[in-house]
């Protein structure tokens, strides 16, 4: 397993509320197949464990 330490970066939105983004390797996505073609993926967050879970979406 490959691990990184990332940031998140936070920014206000034109409506005023505040949203989030980060950036993820793109070797992360080769290495469970998410491509151009096929880049639909599903994200679950584990509030118990404090884990947020990014899997391809068959």
């Amino acid at each position: 397993m490959e691990e990184r330490n990332l940031k998140v970066n936070f920014y206000k939105c034109g409506s005023g509320s505040i949203s989030s983004k980060t950036n993820i390797p793109i070797s992360f996505f080769r290495k469970i197949g998410v491509t151009p073609e096929e880049r639909n993926i599903k994200v679950k967050v584990n509030e118990e464990t404090k884990q947020i879970i990014i899997e391809k979406d068959n």
